[in-house]
């Protein structure tokens, strides 16, 4: 099948396409204008802006804390209603179908899901399958995990740890490493409560510092693309600006990345000691290279926050609304489920603020990512509408003029006029994410490219074309059509998979059995118990 997409505005920041052309398909890969041959198929995408398929790099769209959100608020989720008769349940609702169809008709094709437990990759990987459409991928979470933190204690070769981290790569499926409050659930379980960078875990000797720094160099040496994936310690605390500080000093030249760098975005000005260090944090981001961060905006109205960072979301259990959590201190990281309502005060107008103040101050679109930590800042289903704050001063100034001033008077924002232009966009969502993933084969639209394309039609509303994308292609699939599912696919988990080291695995194996009681097997599973119709796509790395 080959297909023309005619007369769009071609936006390929990474081959340098930025104008009105034609786009040509052949199968599942884009291709050069082919010499001589008449398309089977042509799209018509005059005053229509042409992308890459966008790629979300921290969503938590699948695995055990999400399913524990869903059984938590029946109430925001439809599939707690009978089951319609002939439907697979999943098909039920706002869950792991709906999902990969909402983020398909916004131009998305591609999402990670930033935290899963390795002892539960199985049901992650379960979960994600089910989702049409969309390619996932997973990060594996380490760090407060006994085995590590007994080897970091008693002083185990960097080779060793190594040999650990590319086992659990592998074994879990994963593209990368996360790690989450580093050393603070295995302390939460000691009864520590709060807990900084150069705090020590009891029982253990070792700094959060030192896990962070041990688990980048590993990351580095094994060549996984993604860099460290770092979820700072006190999340959400007024102050917290200074722990993202002395993290973002603590790359020292080595690549990291920085999560949902607005929930560390908190000063303590003003009589109500919360005021935004956007400005500060994003020169310090701007004048460190080796640091990329993804931002966690936060949007108005009813969420959930979901995360493993268990300390933090037992600390947050009383601002629940509605007042009902479900804390579970786990094996490794725990977590924690807080249903959380954003409202137009005092305090979101803050974080609202401070979000936007770092999309806009970073300079170079390369290193700033695009999320909301979903659903902790705000549902994905709300970027179309961050995509208009973001493109328009005068949305920004229109959102803004509803919000409390006195708060908005302690951050930058009013006096920021930046406006993202389509090719940041399509940097920050396309080309930059393939980038820092590993992924060669998405996120531009040069010959040899996977065929995932997202057409939009330009218009004054910024939002509503962003939210219904005029034709979206998957693999050479046309799946959308002006902002409806037309056809179904299941998507592809992109994982690495570097070997494991015979003796780490003999070492593992002893050690599940006299910490489980169970074999190492137990903690495995075969590629078919999760493939759809698609394979796995390997990413290579240097291990």
């Amino acid at each position: 099948m080959l297909t023309r997409i005619k007369g769009g505005e071609i936006i390929d920041p990474v081959n340098g396409r930025l104008g009105k052309g034609d786009l040509w398909i052949e199968d599942e890969a884009i291709v050069e204008a082919p010499a001589g041959r008449r398309a089977d198929r042509t799209i018509d995408a005059t005053g229509c802006v042409v992308m890459a398929g966008a790629i979300d790099i921290h969503s938590h769209i699948g695995g055990g804390n999400v399913n524990t959100a869903r059984l938590l608020l029946p109430e925001h989720h439809a599939a707690h209603a009978p089951r319609p008769a002939q439907t697979p349940l999943s098909n039920a609702g706002w869950s792991t179908f709906q999902t990969g169809c909402l983020y398909a008709k916004m131009g998305f094709t591609t999402v990670v899901e930033p935290a899963m437990s390795p002892g539960s990759a199985l049901h992650t990987h379960l979960e994600l399958a089910d989702i049409p459409i969309i390619d996932k991928a997973t990060l594996a979470i380490l760090g407060n995990d006994d085995f590590l933190l007994s080897m970091i204690r008693d002083k185990a070769s960097s080779q060793m740890i190594e040999d650990y981290v590319a086992w659990t790569v592998s074994s879990s499926r994963a593209l990368g490493v996360k790690v989450i409050n580093a050393g603070a659930a295995a302390a939460f379980k000691e009864n520590v409560r709060t807990f900084s960078l150069d705090d020590v875990v009891p029982s253990y000797g070792v700094s959060s510092r030192k896990i962070v720094k041990t688990l980048q160099a590993a990351v580095t040496k094994l060549g996984i693309p993604h860099p460290l994936h770092v979820h700072c310690n006190n999340l959400g605390a007024p102050g917290a600006a200074d722990t993202a500080a002395a993290t973002i000093a603590a790359a020292e030249g080595v690549p990291l990345h920085l999560a949902h760098l607005q929930f560390y975005g908190y000063g303590t000005e003003g009589k109500r000691r919360f005021s935004s260090e956007g400005a500060r944090l994003a020169e310090l981001v701007n004048s460190t290279s080796e640091v990329t961060i993804d931002i966690g905006q936060v949007m108005f109205g009813q969420t959930v926050t979901i995360s493993s960072d268990v300390m933090r979301q037992f600390t947050s259990r009383g601002t629940a609304s509605p007042k009902k959590t479900v804390i579970f201190d786990g094996d490794g990281n725990g977590g924690g489920i807080v249903p959380y309502r954003y409202r137009e005060d005092f305090y979101g107008s803050v974080q609202w603020a401070i979000g936007l103040e770092l999309f806009l101050l970073i300079n170079d679109p390369w290193r700033v990512f695009f999320t909301t930590d979903h659903p902790n800042g705000a549902p994905f289903t709300a970027y179309p509408d961050l995509f208009a704050l973001l493109m328009s001063r005068d949305a920004r100034n229109a959102a803004a003029a509803n919000l409390s001033q006195k708060a908005l008077a302690l951050t930058t924002l009013g006096s920021i006029d930046r406006e993202y232009t389509f090719e940041e966009i399509a940097i920050m969502t396309r080309a930059a994410p393939a980038k820092l993933l590993g992924l060669k084969d998405r996120g531009h639209l040069g010959a040899g490219a996977l065929a995932d394309v997202a057409v939009y039609r330009k218009g004054k509303d910024i939002a509503q074309m962003f939210r219904e994308a005029a034709f979206v292609i998957k693999n050479g699939e046309v799946v959308v059509e002006d902002g409806a599912i037309k056809n179904y696919r299941w998507g592809r988990a992109l994982r690495l998979n570097p070997p494991p080291d015979k003796a780490m695995v003999r070492r593992l194996e002893a050690y599940h059995q006299d910490r489980y009681g169970l074999s190492l097997d137990w903690f495995d599973f075969p590629d078919s118990a999760i493939r759809r119709d698609e394979p796995f796509g390997e990413v290579s790395c240097n291990a």
